[in-house]
């Protein structure tokens, strides 16, 4: 499933090149194009969900396999022990500008809370 104007499809077709770091049967991670930590990943399932909400209703599992790719991309990236972030942004007005479900993968450096 797929959206033919969607960024990401495209980066998941490989039509549009990424610094592709994981990949599963389901999930892809690539490396954000605007970094805002020095380990910024954002991982996608390959099938297409506007949002998280999406996800979560519509692919039994689906989600947990984002989140497990998201902990593997914290491992590989040197991150997973000293700590990382894994951020959901759903809807226009908590800052998703892509439509296509995706987590930020952000560590290697002080996270300050609150993020917003």
């Amino acid at each position: 499933m797929s959206e033919a104007d969607c960024l990401f499809c495209k980066i998941v077709a490989g039509e549009i090149p990424a610094k592709i770091v994981h990949e599963t049967d389901r999930t892809l991670a690539f490396r954000d194009v605007n970094p805002q930590a020095p380990t910024h990943v954002l991982v996608v399932p390959k099938a297409h969900y506007p949002d998280a909400a999406a996800l979560a209703a519509a692919d039994h599992g689906l989600a947990d396999d984002v989140i497990k790719a998201a902990h593997a991309v914290a491992e590989q990236e040197g991150v997973a022990a000293s700590g990382y972030r894994l951020v959901f942004n759903t809807g226009a007005e908590a800052g998703q500008t892509v439509f296509h479900v995706h987590g930020h993968v952000l560590g290697g450096r002080g996270l300050t809370w609150p993020p917003g």
